[in-house]
């Protein structure tokens, strides 16, 4: 056979028909992880008022607003700082171990959130949350780019992401069905945040660790032996033994990608978490002061946000590898700013709330699959769980006074809708660093 009809033969093979049971696995694993992710943080969402009510005095019902966005706001602090520690700690020892842990320690730390006494002891456990939370993205993301190959890396990391999605679904499922319960059912859905824990076992019997990263393991190991016995090193074997965090920074290519990455991740959780969390809150002030179930239809905004947020997670990857990272990124960066006052202020008509909802996600919330898909592709193995860890959580240093920002604005205009507008303008950070970064589709990660 000729090579030509090889080539041909190849690609006219179904991209699934391609990838093996490992590679099946890890998707599997990795979807999970993120799944109970964002079932953990849309619960938080979902059930912030309905504990603030009970944790707070009632004289300070008045500022409800401000106490939800804090909480949220310190959730997002937290996992900021276990993003990047985890995401250091997974180049160190292992992304398999430092998933296991991630998982772990989310799952404990969510179920004593249901014991929550005053609002200082939820804030302070939803900090942990966070915490353990943000460790597990970084680690999950590099498995998936290390284990699947070139032509399908888009597909699988859509489909990965798109697992918060289906946990934002789950939640919103189960808290429409907790709701009704009474007040205390807000601890049950934080009780039911346990269940990760029995994921981990599965993972350390069927899941592999990363060849490539134990590969970059041993180079780092061999470096920094030779360092320490007095060899002088190669630039390029100085490299590799430097920290990683340190070596993001020093080296210019990394450090000029890890700047441009910062804007747009910044771009996307401001406007994930400042904008997008408001909206089945929106919809359940708009059904309220209709004399119909507030909670009710919270719930139904929930579900139609992430429903949309599914599609959009899964339709990113699919485009990426078709199209490409960069041009698909902007669309989704555009599209979030044009459809954000389209959702605000086009109608309060609670059934074309739901359909407007659907349609913001699949940009506003599946714009995140760009990060699963374009980050591993820019850096290196021996420091791609610090870089991606550094891009998805450095943000949100920032990012956690978004929250704030909107619950004050909020109070200040009276309503959701002008607060909405003022922070979608952080779309044009977006748009105007994307075109900066290389375009990597089809092409093998960096070694």
């Amino acid at each position: 056979m000729s090579t030509s009809s090889t080539a041909m033969s190849e690609a006219d093979i179904p991209w699934y028909k391609t990838l093996n049971r490992k590679q099946w696995y890890i998707l599997l694993a990795t979807n999970l992880g993120w799944l109970f992710d964002g079932f953990e943080n849309y619960a938080l969402i979902l059930t912030a008022g309905a504990a603030l009510r009970e944790l707070l005095d009632p004289s300070q019902h008045a500022q409800l607003p401000y106490y939800i966005g804090a909480i949220i706001g310190i959730n997002l602090l937290g996992w900021g700082i276990g993003g990047m520690i985890g995401g250091i700690l997974a180049d160190y020892v292992g992304r398999k171990r430092m998933m296991v842990l991630a998982i772990l320690a989310y799952s404990i730390v969510t179920g004593l959130s249901a014991f929550a006494f005053s609002w200082w002891s939820f804030a302070i456990l939803r900090f942990l949350v966070g915490i353990a939370v943000g460790s597990e993205w970084a680690t999950g993301s590099s498995m998936m780019a290390e284990l699947w190959p070139d032509k399908a890396r888009g597909k699988g990391a859509g489909l990965m992401q798109c697992g918060l999605g289906i946990g934002f679904f789950i939640a919103s499922l189960v808290w429409l069905l907790l709701a009704p319960v009474g007040p205390d059912a807000w601890r049950y859905m934080y009780l039911i945040g346990v269940l990760p824990a029995l994921l981990t076992l599965w993972i350390r019997q069927a899941v592999p660790e990363s060849e490539i990263w134990e590969m970059a393991k041993a180079k780092r190991a061999e470096a920094q032996k030779r360092k320490l016995g007095g060899e002088t090193l190669s630039d390029s074997d100085a490299q590799i033994a430097k920290f990683t965090l340190v070596d993001l920074f020093t080296d210019p290519v990394t450090r000029r990608w890890s700047v441009i990455v910062f804007l747009m991740s910044l771009t996307t959780t401001i406007g994930f978490w400042s904008i997008s969390t408001w909206v089945p809150p929106f919809v359940g002030s708009i059904a309220g002061g209709n004399g119909l179930q507030a909670a009710q239809w919270a719930s139904y905004a929930g579900m139609a946000y992430t429903a949309g947020s599914i599609t959009g997670y899964i339709a990113f990857g699919f485009l990426a590898d078709a199209l490409g990272r960069k041009p698909v990124t902007m669309a989704f960066f555009l599209l979030a700013w044009i459809l954000t006052p389209v959702l605000f202020f086009s109608t309060k008509e609670l059934h074309w709330l739901l359909v407007l909802a659907f349609v913001n996600a699949i940009f506003s919330n599946g714009q995140y699959s760009w990060m699963p898909v374009w980050l591993p592709e820019l850096f290196p193995t021996r420091m791609r769980a610090t870089a991606l860890a550094f891009a998805f959580n450095a943000p949100r240093f920032i990012a956690f006074l978004g929250p704030f920002l909107a619950g004050n604005l909020i109070l200040a205009f009276g309503g959701f809708g002008m607060a909405a507008m003022v922070l979608s303008s952080i779309y044009i950070v977006g748009l105007a660093a994307a075109p900066f970064l290389p375009e990597t589709k089809g092409k093998p990660l960096p070694d």
